[in-house]
């Protein structure tokens, strides 16, 4: 069992996918703040001065003491329910960069690799009744016809 193991981690393409793994969250977290510190903001400020990551839904305002100005933190502490679901914007946003990013990367590597080689054909046309024939046939099926 310990060499079937080594042989499999010693295969290229898990050692590959290791490395993508361990780029891929460098990435995710290089996106996160992209989003988080780069777009979100000038956004937030085109749509009134609005924090993203801060947005949220109060389901039960029965328990916000009066006077309270609530914030998300503020609605955490106090153990009122919430959506929050100005993260999710964010995070929505973060996948649909890093998801461009990967079919940028996809679209390039085949474009390297080039086209794939056709495959030869399996059929060829009887020159006597037209029908399509195995290619290794020597008479045809339909007319019986010597090939």
């Amino acid at each position: 069992m310990l060499k079937e193991f080594k042989a499999f981690i010693s295969r290229g393409n898990v050692l590959d996918l290791a490395v993508a793994v361990v780029i891929g969250a460098a990435f995710g977290k290089i996106v996160t703040s992209l989003v988080d510190g780069v777009l979100m903001p000038p956004i937030g400020m085109l749509l009134g001065k609005v924090d993203f990551s801060s947005l949220f839904v109060v389901l039960d305002s029965s328990k916000i003491p009066p006077g309270v100005t609530l914030s998300l933190a503020k609605a955490k502490e106090l153990g009122v329910p919430v959506i929050a679901y100005g993260q999710l914007l964010n995070d929505v946003v973060s996948f649909l960069i890093v998801a461009f990013a990967v079919f940028v990367v996809v679209k390039q590597a085949n474009r390297l690799k080039g086209p794939e080689p056709a495959a030869a054909p399996a059929t060829k046309e009887c020159p006597f009744c037209a029908s399509a024939i195995p290619v290794k046939a020597k008479r045809c099926p339909q007319c019986t016809s010597q090939l």
